[in-house]
């Protein structure tokens, strides 16, 4: 995912933007109100770089206000903003969502805490997009087949006998093919819960879907980020 963090502070924003891309994030810097409104300009050439996802926005810019920032990005874009700030007092917080920020993180903050506000907020953007008059009712990737509303799973026109958590983890990564889905993040939408003793359990859901499947390279682990799902060449 694409990231826009607006931070005038260099320090707080290198500091930051490395752990954020440790975790998977495209992190794009502006230290402006100006610059970040630019950043968010749609792109005129056809095969452009992705949107942006979530918006990181602090609230003491050179230029302008983050409030004023904020309001801005709304009047053109719902993407998710999350205002980040040492205004920790009930009426900044206020101001802030009803000028249509998503979410309010004060500094000092846990950076566990932070990642996990990001990834409400993207899913809760994702959710409100228009996919289509219908939806998705299957999935297919190479030879394996997910029903969705039924809940079955097939290889070669074979049925295969998936657990609940299974199936929620094979069809969250058949979801978007080639997208490395960080261990936190399946846990969360997954489990329902956070990354603390649950590990070893996403290894062993992991590990039975490649037998269960008969297609160990269908899942591909990605070295201390996550996973993602491979479709087999045709």
């Amino acid at each position: 995912m694409r990231l826009l963090l607006v931070e005038d502070d260099d320090h707080v924003a290198a500091a930051l933007s490395a752990v954020l891309s440790r975790h998977g994030f495209q992190v794009v810097h502006a230290r402006s109100g100006e610059d970040a409104l630019r950043a968010l300009l749609p792109t005129e050439k056809p095969g452009g770089k992705e949107p942006f996802g979530v918006v990181l926005l602090d609230l003491g810019l050179p230029d302008q206000d983050g409030y004023e920032v904020c309001g801005k990005i709304r009047k053109r874009s719902a993407i998710p903003v999350i205002m980040v700030t040492a205004r920790s007092d009930v009426r900044s917080r206020i101001h802030g969502l009803n000028l249509g920020a998503d979410d309010y993180v004060v500094k000092p903050y846990d950076t566990g805490e932070l990642l996990a506000r990001i990834h409400a907020v993207a899913r809760r953007g994702t959710a409100g997009e228009d996919t289509g008059p219908t939806p998705l009712a299957a999935l297919s990737i190479g030879p394996v087949r997910i029903e969705l509303p039924t809940r079955k799973v097939s290889v070669d026109g074979q049925e295969v006998q998936l657990t609940r958590k299974e199936f929620d983890l094979l069809a969250l990564l058949a979801q978007r093919p080639g997208v490395v889905f960080r261990r936190e993040q399946i846990i969360s939408e997954v489990w329902r819960t956070s990354w603390e003793g649950t590990g070893r359990t996403l290894e062993v859901h992991v590990a039975s879907l490649r037998s269960k499947l008969r297609l160990p390279a269908l899942i591909e682990t990605v070295r201390g980020v996550g996973y993602r799902l491979v479709p087999p060449p045709a």
